[in-house]
Formats: C-alpha cells, structure tokens, sequence
C-alpha cells in the first residue's frame, strides 16, 4: 500500500466533529444490554456455586419448578457436549470446551460464582424465589487461590482433564501448569555474567477486573422454527453466535446476534456468559428470556484480568546500553486455560534493543472465574516489572531514566520481537517528546516525586467487513460489523467522508447485526479503526467507481473521462459535474440501487508505543498516595477523531493507575472473593485523578490510506511501572507489589 497523504491533505480526518451516538447517550434514548425488552419476556435467575471447588452431587430442581409461574430450570445436564477447538477472541484466543463449562457447570464447579443451574419465570421475584429453592449438593474439593501454591509441584489437581502445552520432553510441573512459553536468543547468562551493572528483582500483582459500568446481559428468543434472536451488549456479536452455536449444537446461520450499546468492556466483553443459558431457557418455555448479571456476579463470575509472580533480571554496560534479560512469570488463569503468557513474553522488552535474552511465561489453574482479555492483555504485568526495573539500573548507573530507554529504544528497521524489521514506529519520538514536556523538569513540592515509564502493544489487523450505500437524496449509509466501544462510528464516518469527499453530516453510520453484514472479529486488538476502516475506505472507493459508471453513462461519456473531485463527478473535457445526489436520484434509471459491501483481513498493521510521566504525593502518616500530575506521550499513527484518541489515553492511563494503586481481587480464608462490589473493590473515580494531559505523536502508519495504528491498548502498559517507581522515588524504598495500599506504603515507611 502506498504511503497515506501528509495530514494537512485531509479536510475531515483529524477534525473532532460531533460524535454520532452522542445525544441518545446524553438524553438516555440509547438502547443498552440492561434496557432492552420483548414482547412476553420472562425473566431468568442464575443458582451459582458457593465454594472455589466443589463436585456437584446432585442438583434438585422441584421446589423450583413448582413455584406459580416459573417456565423452565435448566442445569449443565441439559447443554450437549462440545468438540474442543481453539477460536479467535480478539487478540487472544480460547477454548471452545472450557467457555462452554464457564457458561454452566457439569459435573464439577470450580470458583465462588461458577453457574450451576437457571430459572425462568413471568417475573424476576418469581424467578428469584425459584432459584432460591433449587437444592444442590457439593462436596467440597482443594483449592488455590494463590499462584504459588498452585504451581507447586506436589500440589492438588484443580481440573485434570486440562494438560500443559510447551513442555520440555520430560519436564516436570504441577499438575495445574497448562501453559508454558519459552522464546530466547543468544546467551543471557553470559551477557548478564558481563554486564556492568544487573537488577534482580521479584515483582507481584493481583487479578484486577475490567470495571465495566454495564454488567452482562441479554434476551434471547428460540422460536418455534429453530432461529434463535439475540439482543445483547458484547463486544463481538459473531463472536455471540459463533460460541452459542457451538454450545447448543446449532447452525451459526440460524442464529441472528443484534449487537446493543455497550456500556465499557475493555476486553472483558469478548465472551459468553449468559446467551447460551438464556437460548435453552427460552427454548423450554417457549418465550423470549431475559438474564442480567448483577455487580456481585460479575465480580464473581466474569473473567479479571491474571494476577502475576515475576522474576526480572536487567544488565547494562556502563553506558546505559543494555546487555542481557531474563525474564520468567507466572500468571493466574483462572479455572480454565488462558491466553496471557504468549503475548506477555512478546511484549517484555520488545520496546527495547537488548542483544540476549531468556523469557518464559507460564500459566496455571486457580479456582477463580475463567481470566479474560483486560486491554493490552498480558502486557502491564509484565511490563510493570521490567519497566521497574530499568528504572532501578538507570539509579545504579547514574543515568536519567529517559536518557537510558533513548538509548535502548527500538525505531524503524530494528529488528522485532520475531526478527522482522519494524515499520515506521515512534518509540524514539515518544521519549524525546516527554523529556521535552514541561511536566518532565516541573519542580515537586514535599512529599513529592516523579517517576517514568514506557510499553508497547502490538495491535492487530483481522477480518472486518462494511457496506456503503447510497439514499435516493445522496446521503450515505456505512454499515460494520464492528460494536462501538470508543468512537468507532465517529472515525468511519470521517473516514467515509474523506474517501467520497462529502461532508461528515452526510453520513449516517450503523452497527449492523449478524444477518445484516458480513463477518467481522471483536471489537479489541486495536483493530477496529484500522481494519474495519479499511474495509470501509474500500467499499467507499468502489462506490466512487460505480458512480463514476452511473455518472458516464448519464452524460453519455466515457467513464475514463470522468474524475471523482470533492464527492462530484466531473468529466474533464467540458467541465460537467455531477452531484452524489444528482447520480443516486436517477440511480433506478442507471443500474439500480449504488451499494458495496468488502470484506478484509490486513496484515499491515504496526505496534504502537506510550511513555509517561507521573508525580505522586505520599502522606506519610497515612501511607495514602495521590497522583497529582500525569502526562501521556503515545505514538498514535495517524488520529483520525483526535478527541476520540485523546479519551482512549486517558482512559487507559487511569485504569493503569488504578491497577496500581487500588484494585485487587481478595478472598477470604473460604475461597470466596470478599470484595465483590464497587464499594470495596475501589476502580478510580474523577476525583481520585488529575488532568491527564496527552501528546499525540502522529507516525503514520503506511498500511493504513489515513495512517491508522490502534491506539487502544497501549496507555494501559505504563502506569502500574511509572506509579510504582514515583511511589519508591517519594519515601525511598522500591514498591515491587501491587497494589501500593496506604497499608503497604505505611508499612514500608515504617520497617513493617
């Protein structure tokens, strides 16, 4: 693909015209997965497991079923068996086996909230009362919550019908290994042996959740004919009934996904929960079935993001250059296989020039819910603890923090993580902006410090797919299969506009259900403005061909004689012109109606990079740490809506924050997660944060006719690193456990 055009080109990408979604969200007409009704809707109850680890003996549903209008109970014995295979989630993939029994439970539950049974009723009090009374006997199992102790050698087999993937002949692990991913080159002992100067150290987190602001939920309609309705909140509609097919033994084709607004998923949305159990329950009694996840089941039974146990060590010659790394971790899974090691390995120190290293990331079983994607998945662990510990080798050899990533910093041509040359990426510009950002030489007030670090996220291409057509008045419909999360219909339309050269107001764009538009993957990755904005850019273009047609054969010309300048088309021996209104008015007397529809899949995507800058504030008598200033630096590619990038680094930036300092999963000495509601488990709120100020580095991405790199991901890799650092930097004791609690600051401060 050819260079995109330089950004003062463009008329309408880079502008920051009104979102299109905007006023029904702000008036409250937008229709979410918990607003949604049909017609003679019951409503479903969810019975979900006590215990971390349990074998279900029995389950007696008869009480239930005798409660005055209850319709259908449905438990795991009436779901069919499924074929395991390994399907796209995102960026991540999953399997079919094991989302299927996170769905409903068997024959064994294996966390504090794993469904085991469902009701549907005419009311939710009904259903309610019903689900109260469906009696299950368990017999309690062992269980982990604790990484350490799940990857013990000796220790009790959580799910034994899950075997390790990426062992040695030989080798051998705990019986609650499923992962290992080893990826090495050179000699990093030998380099290490070497090195002027080396950090060890061992870094901790906790699973975080995604914090959503709208829980999972849905209704679905088995009709009488085999089609089954959908309308729920997702990030993926296909994805929707891709597994739900696979769950209940249908066709795909028989199933139509309506994708609803999605009030936040971050990657934790990629799945099912509720579809399937809602489809046999609608089956059984014949009407639509609403489930609704309340914020405790979301806690308990929706995926966080893994907890970690690393190892790092960093070696430098004496100026600054580093020489070797060895990397090894240990992430939580939840209570079926994850996806996080790979992409946590891939992203370690891919941001940085280091000649021999070793890596390895494992994953193991833990009687907590099935793990799901958290923006950028697998990378802020990771990175937290290699950024850390750059900072401290950059403290040993007397070197500015961002003096000794300037000159490890990958560019353009450095070989990448798998020894392709990377693109035209912005790494270099990211640090050079942030040294030269007035936040970096800011004086600090008492009981202040300031810390930075960098990360990176690969992004992601994928198949999407869109249509373009045109009204009989020359307004345009753009048609994806893309769920908007964070403005992707603003930046379709303006991409849209910019290809067919009408204005912005002219275009009207839809998220279209699955019998509607061709497949396209989930809405993550940092895929959707770059892929789906392909597809749109070249339907767009063939429907420029068309009229061009249309146009010819209106004016009885030549179609080479005819040109697409500024959403007309001119013939360019008299000058004639015609309008997009003018040619789709008569389109019926030229051909028929003027639509396009293209499916891609690009490759041609480029990873993108952040550095950033945070001061905290510590009180010393309390431990409490705020963040009083933060500043994000990010290689954006090219920002097609900027205010729309500007929010995706914020928003990321705070979570991160929030990662690093408030959020955790805790269980209590039962197995059972202790702070399952917003009330204790803290996520930031306007109040806890800055103005986060943001600087846009805009490397156009080649692949891309705008320039787009995914932009998503990337502000979330940082901050757990920066806060941490900022954190140790104010009462001068290195913060290597997540999260930075008052508890754990006053304790540091205070010899424990």
């Amino acid at each position: 693909m050819n260079a995109p055009e330089p950004k003062d080109a463009f008329k309408v990408v880079g502008t920051r015209p009104i979102r299109p979604d905007g006023v029904d969200k702000v008036t409250g007409k937008a229709i979410f997965g918990t607003d949604y009704k049909a017609a003679n809707m019951l409503a479903g109850a969810i019975v979900r497991c006590p215990h971390p680890h349990a074998r279900i003996k029995s389950i007696d549903t008869s009480k239930a079923e005798a409660v005055a209008g209850v319709k259908a109970v449905v438990t795991g014995a009436d779901f069919p068996s499924v074929e395991d295979t390994i399907v796209r989630m995102g960026e991540t993939s999953a399997s079919t086996v094991d989302m299927a029994q996170n769905v409903m439970a068997r024959d064994v539950a294996y966390y504090d909230g794993h469904p085991v049974a469902a009701v549907a009723a005419i009311s939710q009090e009904a259903a309610d009362e019903a689900a109260a009374l469906i009696v299950v006997e368990y017999e309690q199992l062992p269980y982990h919550i604790d990484i350490n102790e799940s990857f013990k050698l000796d220790a009790p087999a959580i799910n034994p019908n899950l075997k390790a993937t990426g062992l040695a002949e030989g080798e051998k692990v705990s019986p609650n290994v499923t992962t290992k991913f080893p990826y090495a080159k050179g000699d990093a002992d030998a380099a290490l042996a070497g090195a002027a100067a080396t950090v060890t150290a061992h870094y901790t987190l906790k699973p975080v959740h995604q914090g959503y602001i709208e829980p999972h939920a849905c209704v679905v309609s088995w009709k009488p004919d085999g089609k089954i309705d959908i309308w729920c909140s997702s990030q993926g509609a296909f994805n929707i009934r891709g597994l739900t097919a696979s769950f209940l033994h249908v066709d795909i084709g028989s199933i139509r996904v309506m994708p609803l607004e999605i009030g936040g998923g971050f990657g934790g949305k990629n799945s099912v929960y509720l579809e399937p159990v809602a489809a046999l329950l609608s089956k059984k009694s014949g009407r639509p079935v609403r489930l609704l996840m309340s914020r405790s089941d979301v806690f308990r039974a929706s995926g966080p993001a893994p907890g970690a146990e690393i190892d790092v060590t960093l070696g430098a010659d004496a100026q600054g250059n580093l020489v070797g790394a060895k990397v090894e971790f240990v992430y939580s899974a939840g209570a079926f296989r994850g996806t996080d090691a790979m992409p946590g390995v891939m992203h370690a120190i891919c941001h940085y020039k280091v000649p021999d290293f070793s890596l390895i990331g494992w994953e193991v079983l833990t009687n907590m819910p099935k793990h799901a994607a958290y923006r950028a998945p697998g990378a802020p662990q990771v990175n937290f603890a290699v950024e850390c510990a750059l900072n401290e080798l950059a403290d040993k050899l007397g070197i500015d923090p961002i003096e000794i990533r300037l000159k490890n910093a990958v560019g353009p041509g450095d070989p990448g993580m798998m020894g392709a040359p990377l693109g035209n990426v912005g790494l270099i510009e990211c640090l050079e902006a942030a040294k030269a950002h007035p936040h970096y030489t800011a004086p600090l007030g008492e009981g202040q410090a300031r810390a930075v670090a960098c990360g990176s996220w690969m992004n992601y291409g994928g198949p999407s797919t869109a249509s373009v057509s045109l009204a009989e008045d020359g307004s345009v419909l753009v048609a994806t299969g893309s769920p908007d999360i964070g403005g992707s219909r603003a930046s379709m339309a303006i991409m849209a506009s910019e290809t067919l050269g009408v204005p912005y107001e002219q275009i009207n764009v839809v998220v279209a259900d699955t019998s509607s538009v061709g497949f396209s993957m989930v809405t993550g990755g940092s895929r959707t403005t770059y892929a789906t904005g392909i597809a749109v850019i070249d339907a767009a273009n063939a429907v420029i061909d068309i009229c061009k047609q249309r146009a010819a054969k209106m004016l009885d010309v030549d179609v080479s004689t005819i040109e697409w300048i500024d959403g007309e088309a001119v013939e360019t021996g008299n000058g004639k012109r015609l309008s997009l209104r003018q040619i789709a008015e008569k389109s019926g007397a030229t051909g028929g109606p003027i639509s396009f529809e293209k499916g891609v899949s690009p490759l041609q995507h480029l990873p993108g990079y952040s550095a950033q800058i945070c001061d905290v504030e510590v009180d010393r008598e309390t431990g409490n740490v705020s963040v009083v200033r933060y500043t994000v630096v990010q290689d954006v590619g090219r920002a097609i809506h900027p205010a729309y990038v500007e929010g995706q680094m914020q928003g990321g930036a705070v979570q991160g924050i929030g990662w690093a300092l408030n959020e955790a999963y805790i269980y209590n000495k039962d197995g059972r997660l202790d702070n399952a509601g917003f009330l204790d488990y803290r996520i930031p709120v306007a109040s806890d944060m800055p103005m986060i100020d943001t600087v846009m580095i805009e490397k156009a991405n080649p692949g891309h006719p705008y320039g787009v790199k995914g932009v998503g991901e990337v502000p979330i890799v940082p901050p757990l690193a920066a806060v941490a650092t900022a954190v140790g930097n104010a009462i001068g004791k290195r913060m290597r456990d997540l999260p930075i609690s008052p508890e754990r600051v006053y304790a540091a401060l205070n010899e424990g």
